[in-house]
């Protein structure tokens, strides 16, 4: 299985989303790339640590590559704007492509150049090796599916499997 982190905003839709796609074997949401050890929710909503919420997804490459996930990944997202997608704003809320197989970052890469086509405003989504990932709190794990009406800024038609 191969491994990415993304972070795009509140970490609930994009676990959600990811969830949709085949070849997504598993997802957690979490804390990625911040200074502190054992993060809580409460302790980065104060903007104090440096991570992001994000989505940990596994996935099997048999079934859907990187740019495949990548492309998905875009869609979601407004890589344009720092520290805000949707109506959460902070530095939890950037986007982010956190790759644990070096190998990976050509494809990423290459994917953000076609991406920044289609923008005047230059992409600010952080491309770095994974540092670091700490689990959420367990009921921030697969929290749409416990709450369908919870609050998403993701459009809730493309949270429907495809």
């Amino acid at each position: 299985m191969k491994k990415i982190v993304f972070a795009g905003g509140c970490f609930w839709g994009v676990e959600a989303y990811f969830n949709t796609i085949d070849g997504v074997i598993g997802t957690k949401v979490g804390y990625a790339n911040g200074n502190t050890e054992n993060p809580t929710y409460k302790k980065v909503c104060e903007n104090t640590t440096g991570y992001a919420e994000a989505c940990y997804i596994e996935y099997d490459e048999n079934i859907v590559k990187l740019e495949k996930l990548l492309e998905a990944y875009w869609k979601v997202v407004d890589p344009t704007i720092k520290d805000r997608q949707g109506h959460d704003v902070g530095t939890q809320y950037r986007t982010g492509i956190y790759y644990i197989d070096e190998n990976d970052l050509e494809v990423i890469l290459k994917s953000k150049d076609e991406e920044q086509k289609k923008y005047e405003n230059s992409i600010v989504t952080e491309i770095l090796p994974l540092k670091n990932f700490y689990n959420a709190e367990e009921y921030h794990q697969k929290y749409l599916e416990k709450n369908p009406n919870g609050y998403c800024h993701i459009p809730k038609e493309l949270l429907k499997k495809h």
